[in-house]
């Protein structure tokens, strides 16, 4: 598909008001996204797990305005309060996605958001925010053109959600999806992500994931800033043709359940993210120091328990633990045990892989 065929055609209908509430939930790269194009574009595929628990709830109500505005009305509120910081995001937003969603500027909106997660936890929740704002905003685009299909509406809204934040185009649905064109994946597409369209081993539809909050604290660098650093990146071009030879070795890996070399591609991924960023100019490191005791304390047990527990990172400090289902037990006690230690204040998030977004109907 191309630009174009997201461009809606004459609306057949008018929705004078409404109110939709959509849940979206984050995702973990397994392979990572890093380094973009214009207009949202992967340097590289990636590939993630949906989560669960952590998630973003966002309404959207929508009133038709007299006449249509030269810019765009809306008010914001996070968490119930006014959230003025934000608007300037969201603007830049519309701007972005005006062309593919022309009423915009023929309603007043209000946006009504919340995290599952506590704010400024480490998670980020641009993924989970920009994919239930582009749900609502697709919801009310299928009241204008009822015609529009299912399968279309979640390309679309993984389409619209990209512009708002790339990853956010990975958390339309679950729970295995994959982003960027890749020649081994039919159906892949820079443009929007996709259900990961081969044959997967049980052991990883029940994958957990729990969240070390090693630092909570506001990165020193963005990671809008360590994309934009890969350009003229001396190891970009090789750190692209790994990720590509990756998502390549993870289709055996998927549909034999080989966790082994799972595990290598997973921490082989969260090291050469932050690789990149140390290798980059002006280089940096967002690691800390409990980062790195946190991942020796998980090889070490990995080596004596038998166990098939790995990490990977995002840009941040905060460690994500992956395993299966079926060592959940032992490998929460070690982390119980070993790795609360190293989380500020104490703190973790319990998840684990997650289906997609969902409509919340009042009951």
């Amino acid at each position: 598909m191309t630009h174009s065929e997201f461009l809606p055609s004459k609306y057949t209908r008018i929705a004078e008001e409404g109110k939709v509430t959509y849940k979206a939930p984050s995702n973990i790269a397994l392979v990572k996204y890093w380094g973009k194009k214009e207009n949202q574009i992967p340097a590289n595929p990636s590939i993630s797990f949906t989560l669960d628990a952590c998630s973003t709830t966002t309404s959207l109500t929508y009133s038709r305005l007299k006449e249509k505005r030269i810019g765009f009305s809306f008010e914001l509120l996070f968490e119930g309060k006014p959230k003025q910081d934000f608007k300037p995001k969201i603007e830049s937003f519309f701007k972005r996605i005006d062309t593919y969603l022309p009423f915009l500027r023929e309603y007043h909106l209000t946006i009504e958001t919340s995290n599952s997660f506590p704010h400024s936890s480490g998670i980020a929740s641009s993924a989970s925010s920009m994919a239930a704002l582009a749900l609502g905003l697709m919801h009310v685009e299928k009241e204008l053109d009822p015609t529009i299909t299912h399968e279309f509406f979640l390309r679309k809204a993984s389409f619209l959600a990209r512009l708002g934040s790339g990853s956010a185009c990975r958390s339309i649905e679950g729970d295995l999806i994959q982003w960027g064109s890749h020649k081994d994946i039919p159906g892949s597409s820079d443009l929007f992500a996709i259900k990961y369209p081969f044959t997967v081993h049980d052991v990883f539809h029940k994958y957990h994931d729990t969240i070390l909050l090693v630092d909570k604290g506001q990165k020193q660098v963005s990671s809008t800033v360590g994309h934009d650093l890969m350009h003229g990146h001396p190891f970009a071009e090789r750190r692209f043709i790994q990720a590509h030879d990756h998502i390549s070795k993870l289709i055996d890996v998927f549909a034999t359940g080989n966790l082994k070399e799972f595990i290598q591609i997973v921490e082989s991924e969260a090291l050469t993210l932050h690789a990149m960023m140390m290798t980059s100019m002006p280089y940096y490191i967002l690691m800390k120091p409990n980062t790195l005791s946190i991942i020796q304390k998980i090889w070490e047990f990995r080596d004596t328990s038998n166990t098939h527990l790995c990490f990977t990172l995002d840009a941040g400090a905060n460690v994500h633990i992956l395993y299966p289902e079926d060592e959940k037990e032992k490998v929460f006690q070690f982390i119980k045990d070993e790795l609360v230690a190293y989380c500020e204040n104490g703190q973790y998030i319990c998840d684990r892989i997650g289906f997609g977004a969902k409509r919340l109907i009042p009951s």
